[in-house]
């Protein structure tokens, strides 16, 4: 009874994929459509394609990736559909590695933080398909500059990408941006733990032309497409805003509020001197001495220049109104 199942099962699966056996064979058997000389001979692959895989690899790890696009027969964007070559698209030929016993991987590409394959290798599979997500300079983006390989971040088997979701990219990512991940546990901070928005909010991780792979062309723009009300233009502009959000913020997470970089008065006497203005510590009559003035109480300098992002008044050059 068990046999039985067992043999009904293997002939289901390889009728399954008998039709790319079938293209494997006749495009070996057709001269017009052999492989380039550069291409690997058909005898380097194993067999079976994936059932010859899945004789050793059966863990949930691996099997899971039939339920992705990428293990769809009759895609022809995808390695199961593309070729015939099932597993080997990405791998690379594993005749050697079967005939040794699965033993060492004897050309073909691993995938992950811990591969033998370099990064240069490992991305070169991917961005053979891939060539969209490279198209916002990946070639000249830190992460390639650093050889970060596109395992390091992705995972090809699993149904669902992982770090599409908001909580895994602050584990991906903070894994090698230790400094910004310590920013995210601040009391003033933007909602990523929430799972409101994502590192990809405002960084393209596949390359830019913006600095720090922003997705918008500067800091300004990509703060702005969610803050629109500091956007302006305005009547009077305030300069080092008009000039760059982070010049008084720091967009990871600040011990201060609104993401401040320092506190006002401080913050504003960066640029601003201090003297002769009531921003200034003073002791006025009839305080003690070192009584701060009432102007540094709560607010600081926003207490009267309330418009600091910019004003549309007429009156309004020095943002009180």
């Amino acid at each position: 009874m068990g046999g039985s199942f067992a043999t009904a099962a293997v002939a289901l699966l390889m009728t399954a994929i008998a039709p790319s056996f079938a293209a494997d064979e006749a495009r070996a058997a057709s001269p017009q459509s052999s492989p380039p000389a550069s291409a690997p001979p058909a005898s380097a692959y194993s067999p079976q394609g994936a059932d010859t895989c899945l004789s050793c690899h059966s863990d949930p790890g691996v099997t899971s990736i039939f339920h992705t696009k990428h293990a769809r027969p009759n895609d022809p964007r995808g390695p199961f559909g593309h070729g015939g070559l099932q597993c080997e698209a990405c791998h690379g030929p594993g005749g050697a590695h079967v005939e040794a016993g699965g033993g060492p991987l004897a050309g073909m590409v691993d995938f992950g933080p811990k591969a033998l394959a370099s990064a240069p290798k490992q991305n070169a599979q991917c961005l053979a398909c891939h060539q969209s997500n490279a198209a916002h300079d990946w070639a000249s983006s830190a992460h390639a500059a650093n050889d970060v390989a596109c395992a390091s971040c992705h995972q090809l088997h699993p149904a669902k990408d992982p770090v599409r979701t908001a909580a895994t990219q602050i584990e991906v990512c903070g894994s090698c941006h230790q400094a910004q991940l310590a920013d995210l546990n601040k009391i003033s901070r933007h909602p990523l733990r929430e799972g409101k928005m994502a590192c990809t909010s405002c960084h393209s991780p596949h390359g830019s032309t913006a600095p720090a792979q922003l997705v918008k062309n500067t800091v300004n723009e990509t703060c702005t497409s969610c803050h629109a009300e500091f956007r302006g233009p305005f009547l009077w502009e305030h300069q080092p805003v008009a000039e760059d959000c982070s010049n008084c913020h720091d967009p990871h997470g600040s011990a201060q509020p609104a993401l401040l970089k320092m506190r006002p008065p401080l913050l504003c006497q960066t640029c601003h001197e201090g003297a002769g203005h009531p921003s200034v510590v003073s002791t006025p009559q009839g305080l003690p001495a070192g009584a701060p003035s009432a102007f540094l109480l709560a607010g600081g300098c926003t207490n009267c220049h309330s418009q600091i992002h910019g004003s549309n008044h007429p009156s309004g050059r020095a943002f009180m109104r």
